[in-house]
């Protein structure tokens, strides 16, 4: 689980510049902002198969930690009204 966190903490800020590249190119409800973070977290740790020897499902949960905490696990059932860019 400690490989897990420290991959996650990696990830994290490649995730965040992606996440906010994607927020300002593309005009999408901020309802489902988390969402994307989370699935571009989850693409970012498959892709990052050169860089660690875990393994895929790992990978994929390091990914997916952080994409949660690259927009606050909360935002996910929050609801936030307005787009977008």
């Amino acid at each position: 689980m400690e490989e897990v966190l420290a991959f996650a903490t990696l990830l994290l800020p490649i995730v965040l510049a992606l996440v906010e590249l994607i927020k300002r190119t593309v005009n999408m409800p901020k309802a489902i902002v988390p969402a994307v973070s989370f699935a571009v977290g989850i693409l970012v740790g498959a892709i990052a198969y050169p860089f660690s020897d875990m393994e895929l499902v790992l990978r994929l949960w390091a990914g997916g930690f952080a994409g949660l905490s690259g927009t606050g696990l909360f935002e996910l059932v929050k609801s936030r009204p307005g787009t977008t860019k």
